[in-house]
């Protein structure tokens, strides 16, 4: 991405001209594209982008099988585990990891309308922010708007969820056995809010995948005015 593009095309916007024109040293093979067509393009990308990132998680294996958004142990369980193996608790290591996982796909199709809700409440100054920001501008603004009530909307189904899949007891269990044997020294966590903020880690994590792809090949998206947006800006 060109970052002279972007701030061309911020200065014009933040100027209230009505159509953005060519400037000197860079000709928009757009031609003319109103401030309008530039607000909804970026409502458009963001739309997109959730959409997409929500479906592709909150299914079955949308976290178990991906690496890149998979929730492994929480770290000082991790540091026990090699261990813990060995003494025969690696079924159980599996069991736990597993129903994270399945609570995290559980929880992330909840990010829906909140997110779509972020997206109609872009302003002018969200938009200045993202035509000036880098290539993950998208998920940042996502982030800032989303992350603390999602993560508030994502603990009570994660808590359910964990129940399901009784995650707590398959948790305990580990800690319990770890902490017996000298492993987990007075260390303690909500599984459940451990679970919640690594869904959500995994959730903009891949909302800035799809953004990415958009910035990289609007064309691809079959959407003439994310074509006009952003292959401007290329």
């Amino acid at each position: 991405m060109n970052r002279r593009h972007f701030n061309s095309l911020l200065t014009l916007a933040a100027s209230g001209v009505g159509t953005l024109l060519p400037v000197s040293g860079y000709a928009l093979t757009l031609g003319e594209l109103s401030n309008a067509q530039a607000t909804q393009g970026l409502r458009a990308a963001l739309d997109k982008g959730a959409r997409a990132a929500v479906d592709l998680l909150g299914r079955p294996d949308g976290f178990l099988g991906d690496a890149r958004v998979r929730i492994g142990l929480p770290k000082y369980l991790q540091n026990a585990s090699g261990l813990l193996r060995t003494l025969g608790q690696g079924a159980r290591l599996d069991e736990l990891v597993h129903a994270m996982n399945r609570a995290a796909e559980a929880a992330v199709p909840m990010a829906r309308d909140m997110l779509i809700g972020a997206v109609k409440s872009m302003n002018v100054q969200d938009a200045k922010a993202i035509l000036s920001g880098g290539d993950t501008a998208v998920t940042q603004f996502f982030v800032d708007k989303t992350r603390q009530p999602l993560g508030d909307k994502f603990l009570p189904v994660v808590k359910k969820a964990t129940t399901q899949v009784n995650l707590a007891e398959k948790y305990n269990q580990v800690a319990g056995k770890a902490a017996g044997m000298g492993l987990l020294k007075g260390e303690a966590i909500s599984i459940e809010r451990y679970v919640t903020s690594k869904a959500l880690d995994g959730l903009y994590f891949m909302i800035g995948e799809e953004e990415k792809k958009i910035r990289q090949d609007p064309v691809g998206t079959g959407s003439a005015l994310l074509k006009k947006v952003f292959g401007a800006l290329q």
